[in-house]
């Protein structure tokens, strides 16, 4: 297993995705009945994040292209590629929420690692829904709501602010923001796991400090932003 984690490393470090993603999923199959380690898990969320980050990132591009009013005349080929592109990120996030779903979560015992492989699973659905439409758009959004809500029942017993949990506050907060168009809702996530995390933030060490920090950070930034916009729709 010691060589693979060390090629899955490699695989990383060489922008080899899919190869990392291959050997991650050969790690996780060889721990047999026993949840992977920290370190792992670490690996696993970097291989699947930057899996899908290229055709998050095209698909994006493409339709900054096809909306832009000086290349209308290309919109039907831009919509065409978008729907390549799109394919290819749902089959890739389905790959990811197997491998979790299937391999993962089945051994997890602790609650920290229930969260997280919970919150991943919503979180590859969210991704899929970036790019979905129709009765694939609300199939997707209605699966990424409930993960992250079987994942916010899970870390109900974690510190205020633990890691995962934080990370889970904003990402379903995005969630709710982005898919399900509730600034209101997202702001009281966002507030809700802030102020608890504050209450709490003396009794943090070091490496707690250093992990929860970056995520309070980014959590106040969405929560100053989404609240500016609110007062700005009650103006108009």
């Amino acid at each position: 297993m010691e060589k693979k984690i060390f090629m899955a490393r490699v695989a990383d470090q060489s922008e080899r995705y899919e190869d990392m993603v291959d050997f991650l999923k050969d790690i996780v199959k060889e721990s047999g009945d026993e949840d992977v380690s920290n370190d792992v898990r670490n690996l696993l969320s970097v291989g699947f994040k930057n899996l899908i980050s290229a055709q998050r990132s095209a698909w994006k591009t493409v339709q900054a292209i096809e909306q832009n009013k000086k290349y209308a005349e290309y919109s039907s080929d831009c919509a065409q590629y978008k729907d390549k592109i799109s394919s290819e990120l749902e089959k890739n996030c389905q790959k990811v929420i197997d491998i979790v779903n299937d391999k993962c979560l089945p051994r997890a015992e602790e609650d920290d690692s229930k969260v997280f492989y919970l919150k991943m699973i919503g979180d590859y659905y969210r991704y899929t829904a970036e790019t979905a439409s129709g009765s694939k758009l609300e199939e997707v959004t209605e699966n990424a709501s409930k993960y992250y809500q079987q994942a916010t029942d899970a870390s109900d017993n974690l510190k205020a602010y633990n890691s995962n949990k934080l990370g889970l506050a904003l990402n379903y907060s995005v969630f709710w923001y982005e898919l399900k168009n509730d600034s209101s809702k997202a702001c009281e996530i966002a507030e809700k796991a802030l102020n608890d995390a504050r209450e709490k933030i003396d009794d943090m060490d070091n490496d707690e400090a250093r992990d929860a920090l970056s995520i309070i950070e980014l959590l106040k930034e969405n929560l100053d932003l989404w609240r500016e916009e609110e007062g700005e729709d009650n103006q108009d």
